[in-house]
Parts: C-alpha cells; structure tokens; sequence
C-alpha cells in the first residue's frame, strides 16, 4: 500500500483513479499507467500481495482442521458464500463474511464477492473464451435489449491484445461460433471425452466439441517472464492464489506490472462512497473514499475515472453518486441505471457413467472442460425460446468403491483407495439469460452499511424463457450422453438462485442511444464524459460465453480512447 500525504490538495490529485482492482480494475491500471498517467487505484479491501498473502497455496490437505471442508459454524454464519464452488476451507480469507457486508434480496439472489486487492481474480474459474459476431448481433436480431454499439470486429484485436499478455490455452478450432485466439499449447481431453467427442460429432452436423479455453500458462512465453509468472502446475488448488503465477490474476500480473512502471498508487482498505461531480465544471472530478477501518471520509481528485468496482458495485456507487444535475445517479438521465441486470442460467446438469476404458487414466487435474459452442438460434431463431446455451462436460474416475471383500479397514482397503474406479460424466449449461427491465438493482431508502453507503436491494430473477432454455438443455444433454453410450443417465435442476453463476452483468449498459443506454461504444458515460466503466455492468447482454475475457479487451480499448480523447483535450 502506497502512504499518501493528505495534507495538501495536489497530494491527491492524479491523472486517473481506478475503482477497483479485480480483473477489469486492474487492466484499466496496467494501460493507463503504461500510457504515463499517474494512476490511483481504490480497493475496498484488505491487500494482498502476490505470493507473500497466499497463506494455504502450499498447504497440504491433512494440515487443515476440516481436511478442506467447510466447517458447519462457518456454513451456518455465511450461508450464501458457503454455497460457492471455490468457497472451502483453504479459501475463506478471499470471501466476503455476509453478516459483514449485508444487502437486500427483493427476490432471491446469491450475491458472491471477494474483497481485497486483486477482487475475485484470486478465485474466479479462469475459462476465457471471446464472443462470437452472433452474440453481439444478437439483440438486435432478435429484438431485446438495445443493439450493441459494437461488433466483434472492434474487439477482436482487443481480444489479441490482452491474450497475448493473459496467457491463453486453446486449440485454434476455425468456429464461427467461438472464434480463435492467441493460444499457448491446449490442454489434452483423455480417452472417454474423446469418445464422446467423436460420437457428437458424428450424430450432430451443428454441434462442435472443442478442449475447453483457460487463463493458465501452458507453455509461458517471454510476456510472462517477464510478469514473474511460471508454467500452470495442474493442481487444481487455484482457490488459494497460485504461488507460480500459473494462472492470470490481478495480483500475479497486471498490478505488479503497472507498479514497474513508477506511475501507479494502490490504496487498500477504502470505501468508495461516491463519484464527486462539478456542477460548474459539467463533469466529474474525483471520488469520496472512506477508510475501511478509520472510517475517516476523505476526498482523491483526477481528470479520469473508471469503475470497475464489479458489476452490482459498480451500479451501487453510481446510484449513490447524485448531485444536483443527476439526482437519480451519476449519467441517469433516462432512469436505467439499475435496470436490465441479467446473468448465466447454470441451473440445468447431467451426471452419466461409461462403461469400459479401465485401461486408461489421466494426468494432472486440468483446470478447463471440454466445451459445445451454442448451437441454438445461432443463424435465426429456431425454438420456443430465445437465444441459447454452452455446454461444458468432463470424465474423470473417482476411487474404487471399497475393497474386494468389502471391509472399511485394513491392507485390503488401503490398497483398493489407490485403485481408480470407474468413468463417470458431468455435464452442465451455462444460458444466457434476456436482460429486462424488471431485472433490477436498487438503494435502500432507510438501511445502511457501516460505511454509510445505503444497502443494495436486489432485484433479479428466472423468467419462462430460462425455464424453456432449461428443459430443452436437460432434454439435448441426455440424448447426447444416449447417443454417446453412456449410461446410468441422470438430469438436474439445482434450482439455485441467480448469482452463484457468479456471471451478473448489466445495468450500466452500452448502446448507441442516450435515451436508452448509459455508455457509448467506448463504455464512456453519455453524459459525464470522463467517466468510464468496463466491467460486468457494461454488457447489453450476456452471450453464452464466459465474460471476464471480454471485461479485459474492452478495458483496454476504452483506456486506449481515454487517453487519446485527454491529449486531444476532450475529456
């Protein structure tokens, strides 16, 4: 953490402040302070250093109390974070407490955070693929939302950009569908993923399976040397923060590297309670931070500002930033701040068995699953429902189910925990979902927190169009796992709540029409022109595809216009 001087106005004065230090936060550091702007980036949370904060990396599974398991004190006081997938005992220090930091479920919705430096990039799943020309035309095609102001032409060489830097593992597949990259060495599918594969393939002329596409290091390259960062280890263990920089965080790369550059000031443990805007001057000029532990209220100036506070954050603090020119929010001239928050639909999953291949095993624990592009609605609308959904599906072999002569004790059951049991098949969808205004986040009129910003109200759920996309999802699954001869074939519908997908995006949307968007196409407010935001609640819509890729390639193409608009003296 950089000691600021509060005791005179320059001391806090900068070129650009960062809200946010997560994926989006801390590209938008890297490009601005490798453009020469002395740059201040606000975290909210404690720090965490690469390498030296990762306290379990190393650990092995009998050193902690509940062998990795959450303990049933930690479930019953943090029922929501409790739910997460990454969420165990080695990972807990990167999850937000929930008595600590409460909001408002109008409607059901498992809000997952991390608050630290480096956000949820220390335990985000890492899958990294690019949006396709069919997802951006998407809403006007098919008349939802608002036609996005870009297409993937203006992003592709973004999308280069940041892979080259990232460190991408994919295979170069020529689908329209899911567009090629800059790849480092894939990761390799073992025997039944090939047969199923295969056997796809060969009964479905419209769907392709392809190794699955991560932000781990295969084979690193001089970038990455450069970034201190090593080759991805396999070990599954990404929660904890990962010691080898094998996989692509805030911490192992993007902040450390814009600390080299001389220009970059990290400030943990603030709370950013709202953007300052300048009546006189018509745009804004800094933001209004409290000390997370002080809670000494304190004010850092600049010609620029990002948010990338994480998509429900993000709207929080630009509905708490009023003013007498936006006294619904700061750029909310059309009141669609907060509204059309849309997310991933992961509620539909398949479990199977294969027969066979004992013969056969696997390397390592690969961080990434083999993916089918969306093959519905992709050229016209086809079905009862709109848009569609990714499907991811993996083999492993578990342990044998006990020994031969069925004893739990004893050399005989030592030796058959050894022995790998039989194949098994996960299947899962990742939906879009169709953004709509009643899909909404708002501030609570008489709850606080203990920063004194008012509590976010929670507004987002299901429609028939998710039930219907869910259906035809369990239905397509199964008779894909028939055709592909597994067996023991099982469907379900976790009915959980909407974000524990951990995908939330929206409310801050990009569009061409200040009547009916907040940004332009380079994620700059309509209407305060110095204000930019590129995380998750820029996005017009969802797309079936992981979205933290396309945060980064639209961060740093906005970054790049930013500043060229600041020498122009546009801004």
């Amino acid at each position: 953490m950089a000691h600021i001087n509060t005791s005179t106005f320059s001391d806090h004065s900068f070129d650009a402040i960062v809200i946010g230090s997560g994926i989006s936060g801390g590209w938008a550091a890297k490009e601005l302070c490798d453009k020469g702007l002395r740059t201040l980036v606000l975290e909210r949370g404690r720090n965490v250093e690469h390498q030296k904060d990762y306290p379990t990396a190393t650990m092995h599974p009998w050193d902690f109390q509940h062998r990795g398991l959450l303990s049933l004190e930690y479930r019953e006081e943090n029922p929501i974070a409790a739910k997460c997938y990454a969420c165990r005992e080695d990972a807990t220090h990167f999850f937000v407490k929930d008595k600590e930091h409460p909001y408002v479920q109008e409607k059901p919705f498992d809000w997952i955070r991390g608050y630290q430096v480096g956000g949820k990039s220390l335990m985000w799943a890492r899958q990294t693929q690019r949006w396709s020309k069919y997802d951006f035309e998407g809403p006007a095609r098919d008349g939802f939302a608002v036609d996005w102001p870009i297409r993937y032409e203006d992003l592709a060489p973004w999308y280069s950009y940041v892979e080259r830097f990232v460190g991408i593992s994919g295979n170069r597949d020529g689908l329209e569908t899911l567009p090629d990259g800059e790849f480092l060495p894939p990761w390799e599918m073992n025997v039944v993923e090939k047969t199923i594969r295969k056997r796809i393939v060969e009964t479905y002329q419209d769907r392709h399976v392809v190794i699955g596409r991560c932000a781990h290091l295969t084979k690193p390259e001089e970038i990455h040397h450069q970034q201190g960062r090593g080759q991805c280890q396999a070990r599954n263990l990404c929660q904890r923060g990962c010691p080898y920089g094998g996989y692509f965080s805030s911490n192992s790369s993007t902040l450390p590297w814009a600390a080299k550059t001389g220009n970059l000031t990290l400030r943990p443990d603030s709370v950013v309670q709202s953007i300052i805007y300048d009546e006189k001057k018509g745009k804004a000029v800094g933001v209004r931070v409290m000390d997370a532990h002080t809670k000494e209220v304190q004010e850092y100036f600049s010609k620029l500002i990002f948010v990338n506070a994480s998509t429900l954050n993000t709207n929080l603090i630009l509905l708490n930033s009023t003013s007498f020119r936006f006294p619904n929010g700061l750029g909310n001239d059309n009141g669609l701040l907060g509204k059309y928050v849309a997310f991933h639909n992961y509620r539909g999953s398949l479990s199977a068995t294969m027969e066979g291949y004992e013969d056969s095993y696997y390397y390592g624990r690969r961080p990434c699953a083999v993916m089918m592009p969306n093959f519905r609605n992709v050229h016209r609308q086809e079905t009862e429902f709109r848009r569609g959904y990714m499907v991811f599906y993996s083999a492993s072999r578990g342990r044998a189910d006990a020994a031969p002569n069925g004893e739990q004790l004893g050399a005989a059951y030592k030796d058959a925990l050894l022995e790998p049991g039989k194949w098994g098949i996960y299947m899962m969808m990742q939906g879009e979902t169709i953004p709509k205004e009643s899909n909404y986040v708002s501030l609570s009129a008489d709850e606080k927190d203990a920063w004194g910003v008012p509590l976010l109200k929670v507004s987002v759920g299901y429609d028939e169009n998710d039930e219907k996309s869910l259906k035809d999802f369990l239905e397509q699954g199964a008779e894909m796992l028939d055709k592909a001869g597994c067996k023991n074939i099982y469907a379900n519908d976790s009915r959980q709540a909407p974000g524990l997908d951990i995908h939330e995006m929206g409310g801050v949307r990009m569009g061409h029409d200040p009547k009916t968007s907040l940004l332009n196409k380079y994620n700059q407010l309509h209407a305060c022109k110095n204000v930019f935001v590129t995380d998750g609640a820029c996005m017009t819509s969802t797309g079936t595809q992981n979205p933290s890729l396309t945060y980064m390639a639209l961060t740093a193409r906005a970054v790049n216009y930013a500043v060229s608009e600041m020498k122009k003296g546009n801004l």
